[in-house]
């Protein structure tokens, strides 16, 4: 029974709004035209070219998003120790948000400077290992002797030259006996050069026991003298002696006090000499040089664990400042999730900071439109959450990457809003921008514009085309600016002509829905009462 109540009340709410709809039906054939010669005959408006003002604008709408924003997170774990901000509160880039326990990160630290500190140390003797591979001289002298020769291989610690050491000269000189017994070791001696009578200090360094004797029956005893080598003695320069009170009974030959053996400083093979047999040499003066692949892969070796160490120290530098966290940007925190003695976890968010210095919006304008916009324009800006307020805007960017939908390319188009009063990010917003304005201008109703720009102006020759009104004809114009309900007229008209044009049809919304654009549109159409189709199209 309630089941046939139900489908008597849809049958009868059915019936109902089909005669509401056969009304609306009648009433537009019989009043909105008055039948089809009323149609001919009302289906045009006149209008005069008048004078006036022409603006063209774009629209469009958008979401408000801050000047910058910035999510703050880190890889870093542990104990905040302090976080002295709160949500609203205004924060300057590189200022300080959280301090976390950073003990263990510090002794690491200390660990990775030790070994820095040690590679340095390995990576220098290697250094000076490979300087070493030009031997050099240990004293200044003459080269004695070189024991190798180009090609030979050597092993560290082999001899490979001689070098006569002139740094120290030797005197032995005769004393009288009598004399001699008065001189002691360590005595300063005058030692006076035979071929420039030039003075130079010595010191006795021994005194012999026994006699010589020399002509006229002199009885003579010999003492040493050693003198620091001024840089121009040679051996067999003759000299006289002088200790104290005392000199000498004769003249003796200065020489030098001994020779030094060089060594190879590591195993290798002589490449090339740098001086020869004779030659008189400096110390630290280089003789030889020695290729050695062991030194060069101790230095390569060396160096790369003093890279490692750098880079090691670099890091854990790194790390330990993760331990501080600080304002990226400078804005307004707009959340906090970490207060002072949580724990922290790697990877978590700890805050969110908006730079409101000013609000931007993003437009999607077509590719129709794109073309009339250009960096620097005005935009007027509303907002619903802000009423009866107008905002000022500037475009700053027309980005030149679009996004194809159905065929249509839109442009992303940035506005920035600087004086934003009491606008959000977040928030709606619709935009005007003014593409065009002309002022004082020829105009007509745009929908008096055919295609090719013709117009219907009174007194024109129709050509005998009665489907226009009689009286008018189509005359060709060249159109301007528009603003979508008047078009400027650049010529072809002239101000308080008459024209006609059909407007477009009207719109009635109920009328559209029931009707679909005529009885026959219902099919797949339904009206829903109480949960329930009450009339569909095809089922009707």
């Amino acid at each position: 029974m309630a089941e046939t109540l139900k489908k008597i009340k849809v049958k009868r709410i059915i019936a109902m709004l089909i005669v509401v709809a056969l009304g609306i039906f009648v009433w537009r054939a019989c009043f909105a035209g008055g039948g089809q010669d009323g149609a001919a005959a009302n289906s045009y408006l006149t209008a005069q070219v008048d004078r006036g003002d022409i603006v063209s604008t774009l629209s469009g709408s958008g979401t408000l998003e801050p000047a910058d924003s910035y999510t703050v997170t880190t890889l870093t774990s542990g104990e905040i120790l302090s976080a002295n901000f709160e949500e609203g509160d205004t924060v300057e880039k590189d200022q300080m948000l959280y301090e976390v326990d950073s003990s263990d990160a510090a002794s690491s630290l200390e660990r990775a400077e030790l070994t820095l500190s040690q590679a340095q140390r390995s990576y220098e003797r290697a250094l000076e290992s490979q300087a070493d591979l030009d031997v050099k001289s240990t004293v200044s002298g003459t080269v004695e002797e070189l024991l190798v020769e180009t090609g030979d291989d050597v092993t560290a610690g082999q001899e490979l030259a001689r070098v006569r050491d002139q740094n120290t000269m030797k005197l032995e000189i005769p004393f009288l006996a009598e004399d001699a017994q008065q001189i002691s070791v360590g005595q300063a001696a005058s030692v006076t050069l035979g071929s420039t009578f030039e003075t130079l200090s010595g010191t006795v360094t021994a005194v012999s026991g026994a006699n010589q004797v020399l002509t006229g029956n002199r009885i003579v005893r010999t003492v040493t003298i050693e003198l620091q080598n001024p840089g121009a003695i040679t051996d067999g320069t003759t000299a006289t002696a002088q200790v104290g009170e005392l000199s000498c009974a004769g003249s003796g030959t200065l020489q030098a006090k001994g020779s030094a053996t060089i060594t190879a400083p590591a195993s290798g093979t002589v490449t090339g000499f740098y001086v020869s047999e004779g030659s008189r040499v400096s110390r630290d003066q280089a003789l030889l040089h020695i290729d050695s692949d062991t030194v060069t892969d101790q230095v390569d070796s060396a160096y790369r664990t003093l890279r490692d160490a750098e880079i090691a120290l670099e890091n854990q530098n790194d790390t330990l400042e993760e331990y501080t966290i600080t304002s990226p940007i400078s804005g307004t925190v707009v959340d906090k999730a970490y207060k002072a003695g949580d724990t922290l976890e790697a990877g978590k968010t700890l805050c969110t900071i908006y730079d409101l210095s000013y609000l931007s919006v993003t437009l999607y304008i077509d590719e129709l439109d794109i073309s009339k916009l250009q960096v620097g324009q005005e935009v007027s800006i509303t907002a619903d959450a802000v009423e009866g307020e107008t905002f000022a805007g500037t475009v700053t960017n027309i980005s030149i990457m679009g996004t194809t939908t159905g065929g249509t390319t839109t442009y992303p188009v940035t506005v920035r809003i600087d004086d934003t009063g009491d606008l959000l990010p977040g928030m709606n917003v619709d935009c005007t921008i003014t593409t065009a304005s002309v002022t004082d201008v020829l105009r007509i109703p745009a929908g008096a514009v055919s295609r090719g720009n013709r117009v219907l102006v009174y007194g024109e020759d129709n050509g005998g085309d009665e489907t226009i009104p009689e009286g008018y004809g189509w005359r060709e114009i060249t159109i301007g600016e528009s603003d979508g309900d008047y078009v400027e007229v650049l010529s072809g008209l002239s101000e308080g002509d008459q024209i006609t044009y059909q407007p477009a049809a009207p719109t009635d919304s109920f009328y559209d829905m029931m009707m679909g654009g005529g009885m026959g549109g219902m099919g797949g159409g339904g009206v829903v009462m109480d949960g329930t189709v009450v009339m569909t199209g095809p089922e009707m």
